[in-house]
């Protein structure tokens, strides 16, 4: 196997850390009763989008992550087509819980704005990337394909790397305002975006002979 195989799964396994086990805390509030705050009032208001949110964006990170292994998804065809479709559910599911919470839950003031037109914009390009690459698929496009879901992909990964953007924000700023914030967040999804299309573009996204057999 080469380095990228190992590599690259265990970087996104890493920035998909943070936002996991930020998820598993919410869970554990909403399990053990914790105080309400202002924080988590809208998760006790309305547990069931908040635990489709947890577990299909945590499926969906971290078995995600796996299918940027070329060994893996040539020795294992079967897997990834499985695989593959589990993802497309939990994309979904991850895309759509976060559009509801940001429509129809009581978000703290500070989140507003700025932060929920992020939110709404770049769920709904989330959604629209897994849409889009399972139609690909459908076509036996798996060029296209693949490029739409390492979209999607990076875009449900976005909440790993606004943890950087945010300490970000205050180291340089100290005291972040509501639109500094916004921005933090919304230039963690641009960030990720750039990324995959320098992995798509940059250096060119192919099928393997044996994978695009085996779909």
């Amino acid at each position: 196997m080469s380095k990228q195989d190992h590599l690259v799964p265990a970087g996104l396994l890493a920035l998909s850390l943070v936002p996991v086990a930020a998820s598993g805390f919410r869970v554990t509030e909403l399990a053990t009763g914790a105080d309400i705050t202002e924080a988590n009032a809208r998760f006790f208001d309305a547990p069931v989008p908040i635990l489709v949110h947890v577990v299909a964006a945590s499926v969906f990170c971290v078995a995600g992550a796996f299918q940027f292994s070329p060994a893996l998804r040539r020795k294992r065809p079967r897997w990834h087509r499985a695989s593959g479709r589990v993802l497309v559910l939990c994309g979904l599911a991850t895309a759509l819980s976060a559009l509801w919470m940001t429509l129809f839950s009581a978000i703290p003031e500070d989140d507003r704005g700025l932060l929920t037109v992020f939110r709404l914009l770049f769920a709904s390009a989330m959604a629209a990337a897994i849409v889009l690459a399972f139609l690909a698929i459908r076509r036996g496009n798996v060029a296209r394909h693949r490029a739409w879901m390492i979209r999607g992909y990076a875009l449900g990964l976005g909440a790993g790397t606004q943890v950087f953007t945010a300490l970000a924000a205050v180291a340089f700023l100290g005291t972040v305002s509501p639109r500094a914030h916004a921005l933090a967040m919304g230039a963690a999804w641009v960030i990720n975006l750039a990324v995959a299309e320098w992995a798509i573009r940059g250096r060119g996204v192919r099928p393997a002979p044996a994978l695009k057999e085996a779909l």
